[in-house]
């Protein structure tokens, strides 16, 4: 197990460092610089030169470069520019509240793609099946930003059921926070719980059809034995790996989620460092959420070795 994780680690090495790179050359080729954003509209040139002198960004490119990567090397974000913080410490303080928020939608994502997937199987051909797989495609077809104004409208404005946006820690009112996260979570979760429901269902049709389930129904074991025993955990090996992408699509969904319901998570903190041009944060936000999403798929892999040992032999 050792010697996976370790694989695993080494093999994410590169990764991390082309994601930084990719994300340093793509902040380069936006139109504007910081200097355009501190100095305002009423900056000269040659006020705005002397703030791309005092920020580094007057030296060459691979300068730069250089010297994100032996920052990095070092642990150093850098500061954001327009925050004036370190952008570790800042990331930090984020990063709870987009956790928070995908572990609240992957619940509702297991939960419900599971439940739906294996009803749909157990009831093949039906109008249960029909209906729950045309559910299921109609949360894939929704974006999710087009279904939180849909639901900021409905609970809202017209029931008042819920909050607008806004957040609550978990910690400081578990019930505000459930009242500011449920509508950012179900729209986060409502595309994946499509995707999940349809590879739920076509895993474990494939596994009912296996010659050991009829066996296990011959022997005249109770149903619901032989599907959540038999059935589900052997569909359970593939179904894994799905739901490690979901954990990546989720984390990824939240720069828009964030943004709709004013959430104080590193989605909307990435939002505005690309507005404003602020390289450090961009680079260094973006680093810290890919090493996390490197993380969740090792502890993916980790987990479909332990379902499947023949995995730790490869």
């Amino acid at each position: 197990m050792a010697s996976l994780v370790l694989r695993r680690v080494l093999g994410a090495l590169p990764v991390l460092l082309i994601v930084s790179l990719i994300t340093f050359g793509m902040m380069r080729l936006i139109p504007g610089d910081p200097s355009s954003v501190i100095g305002g509209m009423s900056a000269t040139p040659a006020q705005l030169e002397q703030i791309r002198r005092d920020l580094g960004l007057d030296e060459p490119i691979a300068v730069q470069l250089v010297r994100w990567y032996g920052g990095l090397l070092q642990g150093n974000l850098g500061r954001s520019i327009l925050m004036g913080q370190d952008v570790m410490s800042v990331t930090l303080q984020r990063l709870p509240v987009t956790i928070a928020l995908s572990a609240y939608a992957l619940v509702i994502t297991l939960v419900l793609g599971l439940a739906s997937g294996i009803f749909a199987a157990l009831r093949q051909n039906t109008l249960i099946d029909q209906l729950a797989m045309m559910l299921a495609m109609l949360g894939i077809s929704i974006p999710n930003f087009f279904l939180g104004l849909l639901m900021i409208i409905f609970f809202a404005v017209q029931l008042g059921w819920l909050p607008t946006g806004g957040y609550v820690g978990f910690t400081d009112d578990p019930i505000g926070w459930l009242r500011t996260s449920t509508m950012p979570a179900i729209s986060l979760a409502l595309l994946q719980v499509g995707l999940l429901a349809r590879i739920t269902r076509s895993t474990m049709l494939e596994v009912l059809r296996q010659d050991y389930i009829r066996t296990a129904r011959a022997k005249g074991l109770p149903e619901r034995l032989v599907v959540m025993k038999h059935a589900l955990s052997n569909a359970l090996i593939p179904i894994t790996t799905v739901v490690g992408i979901i954990v990546s699509l989720l984390v990824s969904g939240s720069v828009v989620t964030e943004t709709l319901f004013s959430i104080p998570g590193m989605g909307q903190l990435l939002t505005q460092a690309v507005l404003n041009r602020d390289y450090p944060m961009v680079q260094g936000g973006l680093f810290l959420v890919t090493a996390f999403l490197v993380l969740i798929n090792i502890g993916v892999d980790v987990c479909y070795s332990l379902l499947d040992p023949r995995v730790r032999h490869e």
